[in-house]
């Protein structure tokens, strides 16, 4: 991708479809160090959004 083409905003949607559908992680197990799947599944998302971001900026920033 070249830097200013718009196909950066799709890394946007990334975390909206991994979050989309509670019923796929709207469960107990497995758990992570105790803490159940539905909670730790979002947090996980927290921080690729973040990773996602940050790499859109970066990409975006001189536009």
């Amino acid at each position: 991708m070249k830097k200013g083409s718009k196909w950066w905003y799709v890394l946007a949607l990334i975390p909206l479809i991994g979050t989309l559908f509670p019923s796929f992680y709207s469960s107990v197990t497995p758990t992570l160090w105790g803490v159940p799947f539905f909670y730790w599944y979002q947090m996980m998302w927290v921080i690729i959004s973040a990773i996602l971001t940050a790499i859109m900026y970066a990409a975006l920033k001189n536009n």
